[in-house]
């Protein structure tokens, strides 16, 4: 071995949401296992989950908390807001659809959480595995290939030796990159706009989304201390419009966005500032090779209309971890090939199903065909009058599609 290189069972690059829970779930079987993090450290859980909230949040399924519940940190999450129904509805038009969760047979459909409230429970659950080592201000300079796996050289000139080196820094995965694995990126042509507002009628525990003709507009409810009077906003419109409206005063835009929404949830008050981000999917030719795979968003990423985004994540992670487990305990070596293609087989079908089909959803519901707007509008509410089919929606919006892994079931 070199001198100043560690070695280790597993490095995981990025210790985002995603990155976290696979450390996680490896740590919580004994798997030694170092995550190696850009950001100069930790959030300060102190902080977190306190005052108004984070622009940026997910709509994690009832899957995805039996997961979080399996790594003990569910129930130190500071702030979790439940939702058990949802509105979406067509702007031009009479079209609409609801949903239920008695009629999906759960108790709720999800819950909308702040992404820095999940990170940071994630990190303190991290901190008490002793076989988990969180290293941070870790910037990537190379990635090379040895006979017993992958070797990481860092900016700094530290090395990292492990059999399984795993991406799971960001859409503009940087490892990816140096893995020299192709990206297939599609344009959306749109930019979401996202910030918090409070508003003059309490959300009532609904999502709600409307289809307007630049694109889709979410009020995800979010309580405060007890306060149902807040939603976070995602608000997918075109490039041009995004760059309006983030230019508008917090009072033009609070305007915009009531009306916008058709008042349903009556004045909205911007409480932050509004964040830009360009919408583009992208999906890895492939998830794996020998000693490297692919998680989350740098292997695909999606459009935020359903918030699956971070869901997808969360299920590669359990898988990756599943046979990873499982492939330790027969003395197999994590770096085979072999091992890893079970995981990309058993993810890449349905990460490819959600991406296709929230691309889909986009291109109809950005259409602007008269006939295709009466199509969209008789087939929201044909469908929302079909409660089987309803719940067969419900079900997999909630997660339960196809082989779950143990840790999710």
């Amino acid at each position: 071995m070199q001198e100043g290189q560690e070695r280790t069972e597993v490095v995981i690059v990025g210790g985002g949401l995603v990155g976290a829970s696979l450390a996680a779930l490896l740590g919580d079987a004994g798997l030694a296992v170092s995550v190696l993090d850009a950001r100069p450290k930790a959030l300060d859980v102190e902080r977190v989950g306190k005052g108004q909230p984070a622009p940026r949040v997910s709509a994690v399924t009832p899957v995805s908390q039996r997961l979080l519940e399996r790594l003990k940190v569910w129930p130190a999450l500071q702030r979790v807001t439940p939702y058990t129904g949802m509105q979406v509805w067509e702007a031009e038009g009479s079209g609409s659809i609801s949903f239920d969760a008695d009629q999906a047979g759960t108790p709720m459909l999800g819950h909308i959480v702040e992404n820095e409230v999940m990170l940071a429970a994630l990190e303190a659950r991290l901190a008490e595995l002793p076989s988990v080592t969180q290293i941070f201000e870790a910037r990537i300079d190379a990635l090379q290939t040895t006979g017993t796996g992958r070797r990481l050289i860092l900016a700094d000139g530290r090395r990292f030796m492990a059999p399984l080196v795993v991406a799971a820094d960001g859409a503009r995965s940087q490892l990816r990159e140096l893995a020299g694995i192709e990206v297939r990126a599609h344009e959306t042509g749109q930019t979401a706009l996202v910030t918090t507002v409070r508003t003059e009628h309490a959300h009532g525990a609904v999502a709600r989304q409307i289809f307007l003709p630049t694109g889709p507009l979410a009020f995800l409810p979010v309580t405060i201390d007890g306060d149902a009077h807040y939603c976070s906003i995602v608000w997918s419109t075109t490039p041009q419009e995004a760059e309006r409206l983030s230019n508008l005063s917090r009072d033009e835009l609070s305007d915009a966005l009531a009306s916008a929404f058709e008042h349903r949830l009556g004045k909205a008050e911007v409480i932050d500032d509004a964040i830009t981000m360009p919408l583009v999917q992208r999906h890895a030719s492939h998830y794996v090779e020998e000693g490297l795979a692919l998680i989350g968003d740098a292997a695909h990423s999606i459009h935020p209309l359903a918030g699956q985004g971070v869901n997808l994540g969360f299920m590669d992670a359990a898988v990756l971890a599943e046979e990873v487990i499982e492939a330790r305990r027969r003395g197999a070596e994590l770096s085979d090939l072999r091992i890893l293609s079970r995981y990309a087989r058993r993810r890449r079908g349905d990460n490819t199903t959600m991406l296709a089909l929230m691309d889909g959803f986009r291109m109809l519901f950005g259409a602007d065909h008269p006939a295709l707007r009466l199509a969209r509008n008789v087939g929201l509410s044909s469908v929302d009058r079909l409660l089987p089919l309803k719940r067969v929606i419900m079900r997999q919006a909630i997660g339960e599609r196809g082989r779950l892994p143990t840790s999710c079931r």
